[in-house]
């Protein structure tokens, strides 16, 4: 017994240190089970979305709002969906990607479409409320978000638009951006770091190649990247991925996109 008694006593004493203390016992797990780690929980990621309708031609393209969403849904964020309340440049018939003649929609009621109905208006967006902001790409982001469709590095930037970017950027808040987007912080931010991808066409792979003298022509820094990669501005937390700007599969489009969003999200600290 003696034996037994010096071989148990060593456990006897730890044990004896983990005991709760009288009247505080050990928290609980949501099981029921004791905590012996106790830690608060992590706050989640508060993204927002900002959209620029539905649709590739006049909108948000729709195959990249949804992959920004499953990643971010992946990372465990928390994400509040916003647009510019304001009408479309135009509206494209899809199907023959031309303009539809005397239609007019509006890019808070289209965006709504990828939303579920889940969707604020632009102009109630705060940096304060949120930790990081995601702009999708599509030719709504310049037509609609601006006139970069149009106007090339001359274009104007949607006034909540460029107040949003302003407000991320000022609080050293992240900023992703994805496929033309990047072109929104050339314009407002100036001397970023950001990429559309390669700077010449390949023989159609980069059929947008040319918007990287556009942004080079805004004072940005374009640095070329693969689809699959996001590249990160580190000193201002802009992080983009060149996305539709590249004919590629949609697998290595979805890849680069959840590139981008991990990066976004570790700048978060989330």
């Amino acid at each position: 017994m003696a034996a037994l008694r010096a071989l148990l006593a060593p456990r006897l004493v730890a044990a004896s240190l983990l005991a709760p203390l009288p009247g505080r016992p050990w928290p609980l797990l949501p099981d029921g089970r004791a905590a012996l780690h106790g830690s608060a929980p992590r706050r989640a990621a508060r993204v927002a979305l900002v959209l620029s309708g539905c649709g590739v031609y006049d909108g948000t393209e729709i195959h990249e709002a949804s992959a920004v969403l499953v990643h971010l849904s992946r990372g465990g964020a928390e994400v509040q969906i916003f647009a510019p309340d304001v009408p479309q440049m135009h509206v494209i018939d899809h199907a023959t990607g031309q303009p539809s003649e005397g239609n007019s929609r509006n890019v808070l009621t289209e965006s709504a479409r990828i939303a579920r109905g889940k969707i604020s208006s632009l102009s109630q967006l705060h940096a304060a409320n949120h930790d990081a902001a995601i702009f999708p790409g599509g030719f709504g982001a310049a037509k609609n978000l601006s006139t970069f469709a149009v106007d090339g590095k001359d274009c104007r930037v949607d006034e909540d638009v460029a107040r949003v970017l302003k407000e991320f950027h000022g609080a050293g808040k992240p900023i992703g951006l994805c496929c033309i987007a990047p072109v929104l912080a050339a314009k407002v931010l100036g001397g970023v770091e950001v990429t559309v991808g390669h700077e010449q066409e390949e023989g159609g792979r980069w059929p947008y190649a040319g918007t990287a003298e556009a942004i080079k022509a805004l004072g940005a820094k374009h640095c070329v990247k693969e689809v699959t990669a996001a590249h990160v501005d580190q000193k201002n937390k802009v992080v983009t991925t060149p996305a539709f700007m590249c004919e590629a599969a949609l697998h290595h489009i979805h890849d680069g996109i959840g590139a981008m969003v991990r990066k976004v999200l570790e700048l978060a600290g989330k």
